[in-house]
């Protein structure tokens, strides 16, 4: 195995995301390559990121700031927008990224609060 440093390619919401900056290592003779833990975090951070440049998503700081403004928990908005228990922890901790339309519908929530309202009165 011998270090190489490139791009390296991360599935986010089904878009293949092209990393510039990567290292791992490579193995001359078969061509698999290997990351260590943090090389794997580099990866996954950046391509989180770069995906939500591309689409102009929130951050996951924005994400928790919208949630605390209105005095929810990770669950209860979880439950608000019928998601799994674990998602919005997910989002805000940059692991996961939030698909278009639930970007839409947290904006919504930020920017017309009488939305968090109605969501209150038609979740399950």
């Amino acid at each position: 195995m011998h270090p190489h440093h490139g791009p390296r390619t991360l599935p986010v919401n089904g878009e293949v995301m092209r990393v510039p900056g990567c290292s791992y290592l490579l193995c001359p003779k078969c061509g698999e390559s290997l990351t260590d833990l943090e090389q794997t975090g580099y990866l996954f951070d950046r391509a989180h990121a770069l995906y939500r440049a591309k689409h102009h998503l929130l951050s996951p700081d924005e994400v928790r700031a919208i949630r605390e403004r209105h005095g929810l928990t990770q669950a209860a908005l979880a439950r608000l927008l019928k998601l799994g228990a674990n998602t919005i922890s997910r989002w805000e901790a940059g692991r996961n990224v939030q698909s278009g339309a639930m970007d839409v519908l947290l904006r919504l929530i930020r920017d017309v609060p009488a939305s968090l309202l109605y969501l209150r009165r038609h979740a399950a």
